[in-house]
């Protein structure tokens, strides 16, 4: 059976297709990888016939199926906007990621998808990157004290905003960056952590 990790959050703009193919090309250097493009917009499937290292399938309306598919781990990408299908994803994943920006108006979004997964009681199996992170920044530090009441944890890894993820999807991945691969490198590592 494999493992699917859910990559979610109701604001648009936080890098959610970009971290998920990011992870995805990291993971499929040593296991069977896919990735289901669930976002309508349909951004990961336009890249459909330039990936080799992992599989991306087009947005399916049969959710129940997804476990039976062939592979070590399955990513789910998801539209920026409430979904009717967000609970049941969230049910059937082994992990959600929630990335977000260092924004005041990121921490009030995350507060519907947070919602969700307390509701689906799977605050436990979700883990909140900080994505997309401007350097020399103290905000981040106001927003880490800000989701405290949510109890969820907190990625110690932080991507940052650096050019090697924006070309990521053309290059396959950030390994010409070694900054960017190193924090792709340790936030897979956290990733496979919570999911032993």
């Amino acid at each position: 059976m494999p493992k699917i990790i859910l990559i979610t959050h109701q604001k648009g703009g936080v890098g959610k297709s970009t971290l998920t193919f990011n992870l995805a090309q990291n993971i499929a250097a040593n296991s069977r990888v896919a990735v289901l493009d669930f976002d309508l917009q349909g951004s990961l499937s336009q890249l459909e016939e330039l990936v080799t290292d992992f599989k991306i399938i087009p947005y399916q309306d049969k959710l129940e199926s997804i476990s039976e598919l062939q592979y070590d781990f399955i990513f789910i990408d998801t539209p920026p906007y409430l979904s009717n299908h967000l609970a049941k994803l969230i049910s059937i994943s082994n992990l959600i990621i929630v990335p977000t920006k260092a924004g005041i108006l990121d921490l009030l979004a995350i507060k519907s998808t947070l919602a969700i997964i307390e509701q689906e009681k799977r605050t436990m199996d979700t883990l909140v990157v900080f994505n997309m992170i401007k350097p020399n920044t103290t905000l981040t530090l106001d927003i880490l004290i800000g989701l405290e009441e949510y109890n969820v944890k907190i990625a110690n890894t932080h991507i940052s905003d650096l050019v090697a993820f924006t070309r990521s999807v053309l290059l396959k991945g950030v390994s010409n960056d070694k900054n960017a691969q190193k924090q792709i490198d340790q936030l897979t590592e956290e990733i496979l952590t919570k999911l032993i």
